[in-house]
Parts: structure tokens; sequence; C-alpha cells
């Protein structure tokens, strides 16, 4: 009997808590999401928000995205905390570094997926990583970077030199309300890149409260064209609860008061 999925469902995967190790020194904490049965078809390395203003491995897009993907799509998801950020998984070493050392922590998320032969690796950023994925992210093991709610804060139109060169694909999806970068907006800066395709959210925020479902088909598409979407609601099958108290001070905005580190941050108009 299908029984529906909710937001604290865990469908059926092999999920493993993994180390990785950057070239400056540091251990940072994570897990990998697979198919249970079968290879990935795929294979997502997220980058999440602002661990300054609550991001970490576990925020919520990224958290549906490992506990579905594995068993709705053939997507291995790759989630970790970045320097000096915690989760319920552990905390990284180091310190946030303002999007300087962060550097070495993409490059060992990078690295892992490429050792452990991941297939057709695409960067998943949101927010603050979406910053990384493109300062850091055009990697020759890298296939293609998907762009959850892009400031444009930390990176800089030099950044995005090698996305240009490169022709790999580029998405950005925008929410209609977000609160740094609209649509409009996000079009005009990404201009520059040839490939990039911005896609508008109609009634989305910048946290995609509501919205994960949204942004789970719409990269589904991109990196697994081979299967449905919009992705099933329901599942006929063994199903896990998890505990999303666990979640539910860690939000984006949990700490938005919390001066940062780095360029000023601008307001959507």
């Amino acid at each position: 009997m299908s029984a529906p999925i909710r937001a604290s469902s865990i469908l059926p995967g092999r999920r493993e808590d993994i180390e990785l190790h950057t070239a400056d020194g540091l251990c940072l904490v994570g897990e990998l999401a697979l198919p249970l049965d079968r290879p990935p078809a795929a294979t997502l390395v997220c980058l999440h928000p602002l661990p300054t203003h609550g991001g970490m491995m576990d925020s919520h897009v990224f958290r549906k995205a490992a506990w579905r993907l594995p068993a709705l799509a053939d997507v291995a998801v790759l989630r970790f905390n970045t320097r000096g950020t915690s989760s319920v998984r552990g905390t990284s070493e180091g310190t946030f570094d303002s999007a300087v050392g962060e550097r070495y922590d993409v490059a060992a998320a990078i690295e892992y997926a490429e050792f452990h032969e991941l297939p057709n690796i695409w960067l998943l950023g949101w927010s603050f990583g979406t910053d990384l994925a493109l300062k850091y992210g055009c990697d020759p093991a890298v296939t293609g970077a998907i762009l959850l709610s892009p400031p444009l804060r930390f990176s800089e139109a030099a950044d995005l030199t090698p996305w240009v060169e490169s022709g790999k694909p580029l998405t950005a999806l925008v929410p209609e309300f977000d609160d740094y970068l609209r649509p409009e907006q996000a079009r005009e800066r990404f201009a520059a890149i040839p490939q990039a395709e911005v896609v508008g959210v109609p009634g989305a925020k910048h946290l995609w409260v509501g919205d994960a479902e949204t942004v789970l088909d719409e990269v589904v598409r991109r990196v697994n064209p081979a299967v449905s979407v919009p992705l099933p609601t329901t599942w006929d099958g063994p199903m896990e609860t998890g505990d999303a108290s666990a979640y539910a001070d860690r939000t984006v905005a949990a700490f938005a008061d919390t001066p940062v580190a780095g360029p000023p941050q601008r307001q959507a108009d």
C-alpha cells in the first residue's frame, strides 16, 4: 500500500558516514547516500548555506535530497559540513573562512567523489554554497552545477570566466521573492555565461520552505533526465521516519542578525 512521502520520510538507500580530508590538513564530516541495490546514474555534491546563519549539510533541501533521491532518481547524494560547521552528524575541523579556505573543502569533496568512482558529478550549491561552486567548482571531474538562491556575494566576475570557457552546464534556480537576488537581476548577472540557465520559481523564497519538491524535480530533470518528473509523492515499500525536530532551529535564517565577514550583502529591490 502506498504511503505519502513527507518531510521526515526516509526512503531505502545505502547511507554511510564519511570523512573528507583537505589539502590544508582538516577533517570534514559528511554522509554519502547511494541507491540500495544498483549503481547511481549521477552524483550530487552538496554545498550548504552560510554556517554563520545556520547552514549545514542537513539544511532541509539537502536532507530531503539524501533521503529521497537515491530511491526515486538513482542519484547519489554527498553532503558534508564545511570547515567549522556543526550538525547532528558532527563538527568539521577548522573555522569558517569567508569563502577563502573553503576552496580546499570543495576540492576535497570533488576528490572523494572522483576517487570513489561516483559517476556524473554535479555540484548543488545553496546560497553561500553557490559562491563556493562558482569560485572553486569548475573542475575537470565536474559535469555541471545547479545553484539554489545564488546571492553572488563572495563570487566575482572573474570567477565566472572558467565556466564560460568550459561550457559546462550551469543552472540557477532563483526564487521569485528571494531576499538578495531575484530572477530578472540574476539573468543580468549570469548573462556573462552563455550556457547559463536562470529559472525563476514563482512564489518561492530564499529558504525554499514549502518548495523543496520543486527544487528536487528541477535538479533531477538536469542530472538524470531519464527519470520522469515530477517525482512521486507516495512510496509503495519500506520507509523510515527521520527526526526532523533535530533541525527545527537550524535554518539559514536562524542567526540572521549575526555579522558575517566578507563583502557587504545586497538586498533585493
